[in-house]
């Protein structure tokens, strides 16, 4: 099947109001599809799903070690945080470790999703900066490799030397050439593939302990590191935080712009893939959810699954109204 099938359902009564189409898939650790839904083929850009793979040139370069990076440092490359104070703390005590400031970042200012950063900013009379960025973590790992290869202070173009070990990254890892590239919200490219090459990235990540080569290593180590820190891939209330703290750490989860997900599954060597073609969230956060369910690795009844798989829908005055749930095709 090469169109995109029912993945969530959103119901109001009796009557099912909203549906969400999408592609989805699950590798095995030589790269093989072990289920797919819509089609594997489909050609997507993953968004910040695949910040893991643009943080693995920081590591495999040695840039990570000279600078002496430690697991939070690569949570943070890894993330698309809140701008909380836990984030934003982290991100300028990295830009200060390099002897730079803001103006050194090339991802753009951006308001933060964290209540208090937020209230922060207002009461002070102050702009956001680019450390709030979402995005701020994953750049302060660009400027540190841009700083160990000594390249130049544009680190976003496409032909810089950080942005071409991104790319050498990116297609070793999916093990397909990219057919192109966008640009995304923090200006850095973003690299297409399919569904299954994405999945295939994911599954070589899930089993990056069963080989020694410095790649795998650090994957490993990426690896880790988000599933030790949570908190600074995503921040307090977000699915990802959520989602794999609920997991006790067996598993790595991104969520990306334009309803994409990635999965990393150590245990059961898996990677997972999710694009929803209508870029919805909620039901990325679902259908993920969902699959995770399904492949043994989050508890359906867990209060952290329930806010995203059969999340109820309320009134404005706690009533309930309806209800997001996977379809059956999942």
């Amino acid at each position: 099947m090469t169109q995109p099938v029912l993945m969530t359902e959103v119901w109001r009564g009796d009557l099912l109001e909203s549906q969400h189409f999408g592609h989805a898939v699950i590798c095995d650790d030589t790269g093989q599809i072990l289920r797919a839904w819509g089609d594997p083929n489909a050609v997507i850009y993953p968004r910040s799903a695949c910040k893991m793979v643009q943080a693995l040139p920081l590591l495999t370069s040695g840039a990570a070690d000279k600078y002496g990076l430690t697991p939070e440092h690569l949570a943070l490359a890894c993330a698309s945080h809140n701008g909380a104070a836990i984030h934003t703390d982290r991100v300028k005590s990295w830009l200060d470790m390099l002897g730079l400031k803001d103006d050194a970042f090339r991802c753009g200012p951006q308001d933060p999703n964290d209540k208090d950063a937020h209230a922060d900013l207002i009461r002070s009379y102050e702009t956001p900066c680019q450390y709030h960025n979402n995005c701020s973590g994953k750049h302060s790992g660009f400027l540190t490799l841009n700083q160990y290869m000594g390249g130049d202070a544009e680190y976003v173009d496409i032909a810089h030397p950080v942005q071409q070990a991104c790319l050498n990254a990116f297609e070793e890892t999916t093990d397909m050439a990219s057919p192109g590239y966008g640009i995304d919200g923090c200006s850095a490219p973003n690299f297409s593939t399919t569904v299954q090459g994405m999945a295939r990235a994911m599954a070589w990540f899930a089993s990056a302990a069963d080989r020694n080569d410095r790649a795998s290593q650090s994957a490993v180590r990426l690896v880790d590191a988000m599933t030790q820190h949570p908190d600074l891939v995503a921040g307090e209330g977000r699915c990802c935080t959520n989602l794999m703290r609920a997991m006790g750490g067996r598993v790595a989860i991104k969520t990306g712009a334009e309803g994409v997900y990635t999965a990393i599954l150590p245990e059961k060597r898996m990677g997972v893939v999710v694009k929803i073609a209508d870029g919805a969230t909620r039901a990325s956060e679902c259908t993920i959810a969902a699959i995770l369910v399904g492949l043994g690795v989050l508890d359906a009844d867990h209060p952290a699954t329930l806010r995203y798989m059969n999340a109820p829908i309320l009134s404005r005055r706690n009533i309930a109204a309806g209800i997001i749930k996977p379809a059956e095709t999942l």
